[in-house]
């Protein structure tokens, strides 16, 4: 692509082109052979008719179909909304056929980062409250409010102390689904290793306990009496030994104190808001100079887990930031490290992709298994998992969930998907994997951040300003002028490869930029202070 280039061709296959810019009706523009006029005004990243189509001949795009002509059309005429529909797809699914081979070794690339007693690698340093039930979550903000910048001045390693509340915590059956992935969510982040200390608060009746809680952090039959009042409660060994408080670095033992117990606050025991809120901010204060302690040191690249996300996607999403990712993923995975695929239902359409790439049958099937219950699940509750693309996404361009995931699937790159993992269980394989999440932001990024992933590269065509502390969020623009619009939120700019740089060269910059981030350049998102409002666990189930 050059910067003259006024649409983009994807595939030899496609009966479609891109619009790399707004062009107007009468516009002539070249996509491989084929020379077409513009019958209508196209906006960019909207699609253009290379040839005649006819009412229900597939539109192809990426060498895929992503929808249906709804009437016929003409070479030339803008294919959107009003002239095609998602129809109905019916995939060819192949397991474990297209294999790809392992890509050369990358060595000797490292970020400064955080290393933990446990060998585990963190990319920032949190205080963090975990907040069990929504009643408690007033009380883990105050507590977090009270150490703003000026109170941790004298801390400069410490990045900041969060409150990690929900809108839930009760109301609905023990131990069935819904509990088992807040409890999950919540120890997923309160043993991430971008946090250096948790404090964990609860009201004292809710049905997310502290004591359901501690068992998914390795403890088990804690009881009533164990949570009273701010008694400290011991993690279990196994815990003891992976759980970030016991890490101040290299050399622990050299640096004061062992951290490896966990407070937990019960605000009825305590005495109400006012005590607890007192008490923690007492606690808070004893921890910060410890973690303060903890230094960065080399880490090789192997010890990212990278979370890959879209959202707020548009017609480039898929030519420009989504590829270019999908080569920093590739590097990624060369160099040791994971890269997390997720939001299952913007894969839809795309995932026959994925499982031909699966390392077994079983990954493949695993995935699968995901897309039909993401299909039932959405029945049940009368809407369907074609339901997208938003509305903002076919202002860019998007018209149908085939299209959108075809664009968004790029950002897996072409290495071998290695697993699948439900949400927010802790991603143990190194290389691809896949995270089953909704695609709703904040959701999707909870569930990799809980899963373990201390770096997030977010794409977006339309402008989505994001962060999700403790891991800092890249956002990537996939269009200049929107980059430059929002130049405040957006931290790179692949919109560069419509002015003709090659995606390879886009996605060796945002891997640079991966590991400058990781060891400790902050982005746009974290100078804001953007990141405490998006922790959102998934919400499943009655609320009862």
């Amino acid at each position: 692509m050059n910067a003259a280039t006024d649409v983009v061709l994807l595939h030899p296959a496609d009966n479609v082109c891109i619009a790399v810019r707004a062009l107007s009706a009468g516009a002539v523009v070249t996509a491989g052979h084929r020379q077409v006029t513009l019958t209508a005004s196209v906006p960019l990243g909207h699609k253009i008719a290379l040839t005649a189509i006819g009412t229900s001949a597939r539109i192809i795009k990426f060498g895929q179909t992503i929808g249906y002509a709804t009437r016929p059309a003409a070479a030339g005429d803008w294919m959107h909304s009003h002239n095609m529909t998602a129809g109905q797809l019916e995939q060819n699914y192949e397991y474990a056929t297209q294999i790809p081979p392992d890509p050369v070794p990358v060595v000797g690339r490292t970020f400064m980062g955080y290393r933990r007693a446990d060998g585990r690698a963190a990319t920032r340093n949190y205080i963090a409250i975990v907040s069990t039930v929504n009643c408690s979550a007033t009380v883990s903000k105050a507590i977090a409010r009270h150490f703003d910048r000026d109170r941790l001045a004298n801390f400069p390693n410490v990045d900041g102390v969060i409150a990690l509340t929900h809108a839930t915590g009760c109301g609905m059956a023990i131990d069935l689904l819904h509990h088992q992935m807040l409890d999950r969510v919540m120890a997923g982040f309160a043993k991430h290793a971008n946090v250096a200390a948790v404090l964990i608060i609860g009201l004292g009746c809710e049905v997310a306990t502290p004591g359901h809680l501690m068992k998914g952090l390795g403890r088990e039959g804690l009881g009533p009496r164990e949570e009273k009042a701010d008694k400290t409660v011991k993690a279990a060994e196994s815990i003891a030994s992976s759980h970030s408080l016991a890490i101040l670095g290299p050399r622990p033992s050299s640096l004061g104190p062992s951290l490896s117990s966990i407070p937990v606050l019960t605000m009825q025991d305590l005495g109400g808001t006012q005590k607890t809120i007192a008490r923690g901010i007492e606690l808070v204060s004893e921890l910060l100079p410890q973690v303060n302690r903890i230094e960065r040191t080399p880490i090789p690249a192997s010890e990212i887990i990278l979370g890959l996300k879209c959202g707020g996607s548009d017609g480039n999403s898929g030519i420009t930031a989504n590829p270019a990712l999908g080569i920093t993923s590739d590097r990624l995975v060369a160099a040791g490290g994971t890269a997390v695929l997720a939001e299952t239902t913007e894969v839809y359409g795309a995932e026959h992709l994925l499982t031909r790439r699966a390392r077994s049958e079983a990954v493949g099937r695993k995935l699968i298994e995901r897309i039909r219950w993401w299909e039932w699940y959405a029945k049940v509750f009368g809407a369907s998992i074609d339901n997208n693309p938003s509305p903002g996404n076919k202002a860019g361009g998007l018209t149908t969930i085939y299209e959108k995931s075809l664009g968004a699937v790029a950002k897996a790159g072409s290495t071998a998907l290695n697993a699948v993992y439900e949400y927010a269980m802790e991603i143990r394989e190194k290389g691809l994997v896949l995270m089953d999440t909704p695609g709703f932001d904040p959701v999707c990024v909870t569930g990799m951040i809980a899963g373990g992933a201390n770096v997030v590269c977010f794409t977006t065509g339309r402008g989505s300003c994001f962060g999700c502390k403790p891991t800092p969020s890249i956002k990537i623009a996939t269009n200049t002028p929107m980059y430059e619009r929002m130049i405040d939120d957006m931290d790179f700019n692949a919109g560069t490869i419509l002015q003709g740089e090659s995606v390879e060269a886009v996605g060796e910059r945002i891997f640079d930029l991966v590991l400058e981030v990781a060891g400790g350049k902050k982005t746009k998102s974290e100078a804001m202070g953007i990141g405490d409002e998006e922790f959102t666990p998934w919400h499943l189930g009655p609320v009862l």
